[in-house]
């Protein structure tokens, strides 16, 4: 097992016991079973980006904090943004592509005007 196989294992491990869920409660959640929701906990298989995914969306965080060294969660508090979240993984890849150009052009515009704002 690899740093980020080990690092996932304990992430989705304390984020379901945090919960109180089961493992076959978040097999359900994500389509999949408890059996392979504990190996993905004792890290003997690592799940594909969709299931990661989906895995991320069922616990409110972000796939990069399941598998980066970042100490703390991002979690969506706002349920809108939320399943706008959710509906954009759902789109076509090339869809997702052109929408997220679109909002990294907006975030750049924002932060521009507030660094001028603030000189």
């Amino acid at each position: 097992m690899n740093d980020i196989q080990a690092l996932f294992a304990k992430r989705l491990h304390d984020l379901r016991r945090d919960k109180g869920w089961s493992q076959p409660e978040v097999g359900k959640m994500i389509g999949t079973s408890g059996a392979i929701i504990g190996r993905y906990e004792r890290g003997e298989m690592t799940p594909s980006i969709e299931v990661a995914t989906k895995l991320a969306q069922a616990f409110g965080v972000t796939v990069d904090y399941l598998v980066s060294q970042e100490g703390q969660p991002t979690v969506v508090q706002d349920s809108s943004m939320l399943e706008r979240i959710r509906a954009i993984n759902e789109l076509p890849q090339d869809d997702r592509e052109k929408l997220l150009y679109v909002v990294d052009g907006l975030l750049r515009d924002a932060r521009a005007r507030r660094t001028y704002a603030t000189a």
